[in-house]
């Protein structure tokens, strides 16, 4: 749906606001006030309508709804005086008084009727753990190490990973599996231990049977994927890291109170992570999405749901605090890209960092965001793919 006002456009397909033309730079929670009032523009609306729809079960000041409307009205070319497109109704809430038109936009031609296919298939690691892996697209290989919060049948259904898989499908042959304990592969396993998972990804790029490919690690997949690539260095041409690092939360501790903090949070996940209400688990979703909107936090709370097991979530974050590849990343031979937002919370993008003064010839690309896992309206998505089509190319042999 596009709706039209003046010289402005809210295209709620492409998540953008246009005026005079030019997109304009707003904040998720700045979009959905405007796409509120926009949708309920026939009466007022109360400002506790607002803060539940926007910010949900978070906790938030009037100030904060009132610091967005202001941006809102800037952003569209009104002002809190004039009041020409925005309302104020002193003690009630606002309203959007600017004459809209509806209109649905054209198909766009990128984007598929259909999932591409994929095939998911079964194998088994050395300890007889099952491993569901899948394959889809064409062209050249792409091998995605595993990483927390995945399920191969679900992660197409998911706003967190749908765009993903299409735009890497489209790219290449993707190779993609749930790591032990999480989604389509077994839950119940014997091990969960940093070199379990390096033996899996073994396990599945034997499975599929390829011999040389890229390999990408995202978040904790990244130190998989360096283990991998030093054990391999004859398999893997090119590694692709995002959101990574070397040292898990334990291993970078410089205070009492910085352990005390990431036992807290690991207790939490093993008290709170089955519980019907979300709060604890929107802990992850806060951290992974800062800047997400409301249905892209409940999107990301039912991946959590649907992947992980409260049990295998405290052991996965558990193992994740103790991961430390400091001395393998000196070893990579292979040419990596090293990505990851600027404003991640935790640190991570000094430990992208240090990441790319440990592998020899890496190249590090800051990415402008604060999202661990970039949604598809963030711009940073479309300069992460601009950078993976330069590093890999599909031309390459």
């Amino acid at each position: 749906m596009i709706y039209a006002w003046d010289n402005c456009e809210l295209d709620l397909g492409r998540y953008e606001l246009r005026r005079a033309g030019t997109v304009q730079p707003v904040e998720p929670q700045v979009f959905d006030v405007l796409a509120l009032l926009i949708r309920e523009r026939d009466r007022v609306v109360p400002k506790e309508d607002l803060l539940d729809a926007v910010w949900g079960s978070r906790f938030v000041s009037e100030s904060a709804l009132t610091s967005r409307v202001k941006a809102a009205r800037r952003a569209v070319g009104d002002d809190g005086h004039a009041q020409r497109v925005i309302r104020t109704v002193h003690g009630r809430g606002y309203q959007f008084v600017g004459r809209v038109i509806e209109s649905s936009p054209p198909p766009r031609a990128d984007v598929p009727a259909q999932p591409p296919e994929q095939e998911i298939r079964f194998c088994k690691a050395t300890d007889g753990v099952q491993l569901a892996y899948a394959t889809m697209g064409s062209g050249p290989p792409l091998v995605k190490a595993a990483n927390w919060l995945s399920h191969l049948d679900y992660d197409w259904h998911s706003p967190v990973w749908r765009h993903w898989l299409y735009e890497l499908s489209a790219r290449f042959t993707l190779v993609r599996y749930d790591e032990r304990g999480c989604g389509l592969s077994d839950w119940d396993v014997p091990r969960f231990s940093f070199d379990a998972w390096v033996d899996d990804l073994e396990t599945v790029v034997d499975a599929v049977g390829l011999e040389r490919f890229p390999l990408l690690g995202i978040s904790q997949g990244g130190p998989v994927a360096i283990a991998y690539a030093v054990r391999h260095p004859e398999r893997v041409s090119h590694l692709v890291l995002l959101g990574t690092y070397a040292e898990g939360r334990r291993k970078r501790l410089s205070t009492p109170e910085d352990r005390e903090l990431v036992e807290t949070r690991i207790d939490l996940v093993r008290l709170g992570w089955g519980r019907p209400d979300p709060r604890y688990r929107q802990l992850f979703a806060a951290e992974f999405l800062p800047e997400g909107t409301q249905d892209e936090w409940q999107a990301f709370d039912e991946l959590q749901r649907r992947s992980a097991s409260p049990e295998n979530a405290w052991r996965f974050l558990n193992e994740f605090a103790d991961i430390d590849v400091s001395d393998l990343a000196p070893k990579v031979t292979a040419p990596t890209l090293i990505l990851c937002a600027r404003h991640e919370p935790d640190y991570t993008f000094e430990q992208s960092r240090r990441l790319a003064g440990m592998i020899p010839g890496s190249r590090l690309v800051p990415l402008d965001s604060p999202n661990h896992l970039l949604p598809a309206r963030d711009p940073a998505w479309r300069q992460f793919l601009a950078e993976l089509d330069r590093f890999l190319p599909p031309s390459r042999s």
